[in-house]
């Protein structure tokens, strides 16, 4: 069995940074450029702290950017070849992101390479700029997917899609990311950005237990029938009829509709 030394980061995280917005929003940028934003342990643990430091913060939603030109570029090589940390606590950044209990959105303006695709698919949304591409190859260096990313490639785009581009090695250019179903929209770069700032302030906008809430109900929900889905959602929703910002939010709303109709 591998044994591998204990990799500590210090308490900031200088390969990626953090920026807190009013809203409160977050946004995270990979910023290990020079290394093509790899995916090596270091910056697994400074993006998972940042997350942690982000939701610590009180943020109501979160995005995930990248210093280009290269969004990620996937594992380190060197490290493929001689390990230095578990394939867990390689993923451990990735997996901040999904149990991130607020709305996660990236926005990819370069390439997307190998295990890099993890990062992408762990947000809840994916914008994209017509410079990024998508291309999982792992199975090129005969490394099997991991973290999750056959199911979650197969949850976006579907088995064949799946099979499409990590079995039988295709790629996906950012506006067929947004044909397929893989990117949410692909936009200019300046408006990739401010969208997702946008969906951002919207997110941040709504009673945050009730997002944290309707998250995590999605989530649960996905492989069930109608039925089972409907009768957790029920619940739910009857919840949410019985909280105290219903009624400040409808009179808004009523004032909101008046006001258009005297305009």
């Amino acid at each position: 069995m591998s044994t591998f030394n204990q990799i500590s980061r210090p308490a900031d995280h200088p390969l990626v940074s953090l920026e807190v917005f009013d809203g409160p929003i977050g946004r995270i940028t990979l910023a290990d450029a020079k290394r093509r934003n790899a995916l090596r342990i270091e910056l697994s643990l400074d993006l998972e702290a940042a997350v942690n430091e982000a939701l610590s913060l009180g943020v109501r939603a979160i995005i995930l950017a990248a210093t280009p030109p290269v969004f990620c570029s996937g594992g380190d090589l060197d490290d493929l070849v001689s390990p230095r940390a578990t394939l867990n606590d390689i993923a451990r950044g990735a997996n901040a992101l999904i149990s991130a209990p607020v709305p996660t959105i990236a926005v990819v303006d370069g390439p997307v390479i190998g295990a890099g695709i993890n990062l992408v698919l762990a947000c809840d949304v994916l914008l994209c700029t017509a410079e990024a591409t998508f291309d999982p190859r792992l199975l090129d260096l005969g490394v099997h997917p991991g973290g999750g990313q056959l199911r979650n490639l197969a949850l976006r785009i579907g088995r064949q899609g799946a099979v499409a581009l990590s079995l039988l090695g295709d790629r996906l250019t950012g506006a067929e990311a947004a044909e397929f179903g893989l990117a949410w929209r692909c936009l200019p770069a300046d408006e990739a950005h401010r969208l997702a700032l946008r969906f951002a302030q919207r997110a941040a906008s709504r009673p945050p237990e009730a997002m944290q809430r309707a998250k995590h109900t999605l989530d649960a929900t996905v492989g069930l029938d109608h039925e089972q889905a409907a009768q957790i959602e029920l619940v739910e929703q009857q919840w949410s009829m019985e909280q105290p910002w219903i009624t400040e939010r409808v009179a808004n709303l009523r004032e909101q509709l008046a006001n258009r109709t005297n305009d």
